[in-house]
């Protein structure tokens, strides 16, 4: 492998460790800020640092429907990631629901099939029941042992478990409608100038029993989540274009297993063996379905 590939290659898995520290840093700056004042705040530093790194959007040079659905999607996902983990009743349930999002490599896979003419073998199928088992492997940690315990469970706060499986689900969108659609054009300074819009609206008009108070260590932990979001882009779109994207691809797919060590490690928590069970129960999943549209 020549050493500007290399280079580039270790450029993208950069990106990834990054990525991987966005559970835990969440949850810790929402118990700071609150859900929407928190993700309100990431995303403003994410968007300013991105507009100084790579310039201003142009809209115009998008396609209309990459900018318009695609620009939905993505302010979907992250407002809907973001509120999920602080809207969790613990930190144990926000490492929990950082989990379920982990589900969108499966599904992107499963959703190019009518999206994009995906062709795939048949054990992209367990692949996926095997990913979907593992949800309910890290659900059991909690406690919910039995179908009906794992309901009631997420009962208690259907909100942010919704919001969980719907970010899953709209990243995996997202990815096979840019896809299909984007023709090379980069959205993500703009969407991400419109996340911060959406969560600043939705904060001006939410039930706020007490205003921000700023301190030293949750401003410093925003900072270093929209730095390490604007870096993991970049460094994400260099290895992708001159890198080993096998390499980076499958290495992607481990990303659950390092958010939820780096989310335990920064939250101070300590998973049962059976939410690691779970977690590598999702990578494995998705690892297969991932395998199982290869060379076709």
């Amino acid at each position: 492998m020549p050493a500007t590939v290399s280079r580039a290659t270790l450029i993208g898995l950069i990106a990834i460790l990054l990525w991987s520290t966005t559970v835990g840093l969440l949850r810790s700056v929402s118990e700071a800020f609150g859900a929407t004042g928190g993700a309100a705040l990431i995303y403003t530093t994410t968007a300013l640092l991105l507009c100084l790194t790579r310039g201003l959007p142009k809209p115009g040079a998008m396609p209309a429907i990459y900018l318009w659905l695609g620009g939905t999607l993505f302010v979907g996902y992250e407002i809907s990631l973001a509120m999920a983990i602080g809207l969790a009743s613990d930190r144990s349930q926000s490492l929990e629901l950082g989990m379920i999002n982990y589900l969108w490599p499966c599904l992107t896979i499963v959703l190019a099939i009518p999206f994009n003419q995906q062709r795939f073998r048949v054990w992209l199928w367990p692949g996926l029941l095997l990913a979907l088992l593992g949800i309910v492997w890290v659900m059991k940690s909690s406690g919910s042992g039995s179908p009906a315990l794992l309901w009631q469970n997420m009962l208690r706060n259907p909100v942010a478990y919704a919001l969980a499986f719907i970010a899953a689900l709209t990243w995996a969108f997202y990815n096979n409608l840019t896809r299909r659609y984007a023709r090379g054009s980069n959205g993500v300074t703009l969407f991400f100038m419109l996340t911060a819009l959406a969560l600043w609206i939705k904060y001006a008009f939410s039930d706020r029993s007490a205003p921000m108070t700023f301190a030293l260590v949750p401003l410093l932990e925003v900072l270093f989540v929209g730095l390490s979001t604007a870096i993991a882009y970049s460094t994400w779109n260099h290895g992708i274009q001159q890198g080993n994207l096998t390499l980076l691809a499958t290495a992607s797919y481990f990303t659950p297993v390092l958010s939820a060590l780096l989310g335990s490690l920064w939250l101070g928590l300590t998973p049962p063996l059976v939410f690691w069970q779970g977690v590598a129960m999702i990578t494995l999943g998705s690892l297969i379905c991932w395998l199982a549209t290869r060379r076709l």
